[in-house]
């Protein structure tokens, strides 16, 4: 899963897509250098990072949504959203996925929508929203609580309609956790497949890599690839990237090794 973020503020890329020629371009390169779909967000959801209303959401889509319904997209989109009515515009463009990191708390109208458009969506675990979230984020068990608290979201979008083999769920890597969170949930990824969803995973570029290696946003792509093959040795269906052409190479090179073993 490619990223593509319309945003002035997302902590790697903000600022580089805003218009739509640049956002297309961005769309067309994710599709090929090899991602099966694009993941297009109009608010950061980095922690700290204040809310965008739907409006503004859909203003900054706007041009690529255009284009999507005018040409067809070379790639399949997921939507990047916890409003249903930035979901609902993307999908009307062509969008086969909503990707709600707040699995369909924000927003009451969000999974009755996933329902009635037969789309899939993404379920991410966090434990509060971007400005609060990591303020001393604390866990007992923190791979059995996300599973069990992701376990409980897919009872909640069962039960509004949205089909058990339309929805994948996200640990929430970053999301309200620790280094050492981030860790064990990447390392337990086996409890999380037993609730019986294919799993996505996120951890391109992201600070913990930081905390763990000391190293700056543009110099974080080698772990980046490293947690996301452990990800995928682990269990995870999806790989969430912004550098696509490198995790497509890396992850061709693990499944090599793999069909021969």
């Amino acid at each position: 899963m490619g990223v593509l973020n319309v945003t002035p503020d997302s902590f790697y890329d903000g600022g580089r897509y805003l218009t739509s020629d640049a956002a297309w371009a961005r769309l067309r390169r994710i599709a090929g250098e090899g991602a099966a779909i694009c993941d297009v967000g109009a608010e950061s959801t980095r922690p700290g990072a204040e809310p965008v209303p739907p409006e503004e959401q859909q203003r900054r889509l706007g041009g690529l949504l255009a284009a999507m319904r005018d040409g067809g997209s070379p790639v399949a989109v997921s939507i990047d959203t916890t409003r249903s009515a930035v979901a609902e515009a993307a999908l009307d463009a062509g969008a086969v996925m909503v990707n709600d990191t707040s699995a369909g708390r924000d927003d009451p109208a969000m999974l009755p929508l996933v329902a009635e458009r037969g789309v899939a969506i993404c379920l991410m675990h966090r434990r509060a929203e971007a400005r609060a979230m990591q303020r001393d984020p604390g866990y007992g068990n923190v791979v059995s609580e996300v599973r069990d608290d992701l376990g409980r979201r897919v009872e909640v979008a069962v039960a509004r309609g949205v089909r058990a083999d339309r929805i994948v769920l996200d640990p929430g890597i970053g999301f309200g956790k620790t280094l050492d969170h981030n860790l064990r949930l990447l390392a337990g990824l086996g409890e999380l497949r037993a609730l019986g969803t294919p799993i996505l995973v996120g951890v391109s570029r992201k600070s913990m890599f930081d905390r763990l290696l000391g190293r700056d946003v543009d110099e974080r792509l080698p772990a980046s690839l490293g947690a996301a093959l452990a990800a995928v040795s682990r269990g995870a269906d999806v790989v969430r990237a912004h550098d696509v052409a490198p995790t497509v190479d890396a992850l061709a090179a693990w499944s090599a090794v793999e069909r021969v073993a």
